[in-house]
Formats: C-alpha cells, structure tokens, sequence
C-alpha cells in the first residue's frame, strides 16, 4: 500500500494546487461541462473480491481517458442536467500482488453524469469494457493467456475548481478474463478506488 500512497501523491497534491488557485480563480456564473471535450488522469487500488480464481490479486489501475460532449441529454427546469457522453481509455495496470506484474488495455463506455445547474459538481456512472494483454506466468490460478477481456462498472463525484479542471474521486469494479479460451478461465474480480484531474477543452 505504501507504493499505491507515493503513487496518488502526485494527483493528491495538484489538486491540492488547484483548489488555492480555485480561491483567488472563481468559477464563472454557469459553467457547462456537458459542452466541452475532456481528458481524465486517473489512478487508485483494487483488491480481489471474487472470481474464479483462488489467489490474491492487488492492483493499481492509471488511466488516461477522453470523454467526448454530450450525445443525448434530458434539462431539468432548475438548470441541471442529466447526459450521456462517449468515454474511451487507455488503462495501464500494476500487479502489485498476483503472479502477473502488468496489464496495458482499452476500455470503452458511455459516461452517465448529472450536473448541477451551475456545472460546479456531478455524479457520474458508467459500465463496459474492452480488451488488453497481460503477462501471464502459466502459474495455477493465474491469468491462462496474455489476451485478456476487461468489463469494468464506476460510479464518483467530480468538481470544478475552474472553468477547465475537475477533480473526480469514485469507486471501480474490474473483472478480468480470457471469456473461456482457457481452461479453467481464472477470472479476477476485483473492487476499490479512483481518484484523479481533468481538463476541458
């Protein structure tokens, strides 16, 4: 856990940055997030809550996201907002513990947010998934083959401390396996954290 702490620092002390630029930087009177191309960095820890699998897993998920504007929206009389946006990652993942040591991936979901009427706060959701390799070691339990499927389900909270940057902190379920190309197919679910930026543009 210490590696994951001196991992999230860095994100933990730009935000910390952002905020007391935040304090002399008001947002503007109606910012609108749902118009606006971003690119998230996130990070976090997850630990193994199920699968197939009878080995621990512990891993550290960063991922680079872009999420598009908004595709199919519905406004509420009060100003707030409740969209869909397109959502596309990049995903490079720690083993900290388990016989593998990384998995590098592509990941694919629709962003579900709501939006205050301000653009000053949201909750988010999404559910998908994509494809990646990891390095298996042909260990018992492990992972049967480098080609791995991904399918991942997140829910948070994200600010604005500006009219272009948000901090996003949320919860992530992860499940990793090969859908059946092996037998037994070891799938690891696993459940924690994330935390992270993003920028508008």
């Amino acid at each position: 856990m210490k590696w994951t702490l001196s991992l999230l620092f860095p994100l933990l002390t730009a935000g910390a940055v952002f905020s007391q630029e935040s304090a002399t930087a008001p947002l503007a009177a109606t910012v609108q997030p749902w118009d606006e191309h971003y690119v998230d960095v996130e990070m976090g820890y997850l630990w193994k809550v199920g699968g197939s699998t009878q080995l621990n897993y512990g891993m550290v998920p960063v991922m680079l996201t872009w999420r598009s504007p908004e595709v199919l929206g519905l406004d509420f009389a009060g100003g707030s907002k409740l969209f869909i946006r397109n959502r596309i990652s990049l995903l490079g993942q720690w083993v900290e513990s388990g016989p593998e040591n990384h998995y590098f991936g592509l990941m694919g979901a629709p962003s579900i947010e709501w939006w205050n009427a301000a653009g000053t706060w949201s909750i988010y959701a999404g559910i998908g998934g994509g494809a990646g390799w990891i390095d298996s070691q042909g260990v018992v339990g492990g992972q049967g083959q480098d080609f791995t499927l991904n399918w991942f389900a997140n829910v948070g909270v994200a600010h604005a401390l500006n009219e272009t940057t948000q901090v996003r902190v949320g919860a992530m379920f992860q499940h990793l396996s090969n859908g059946g190309a092996t037998d037994p197919n070891p799938g690891v679910n696993s459940l924690g954290f994330t935390i992270g930026l993003s920028w508008g543009f």
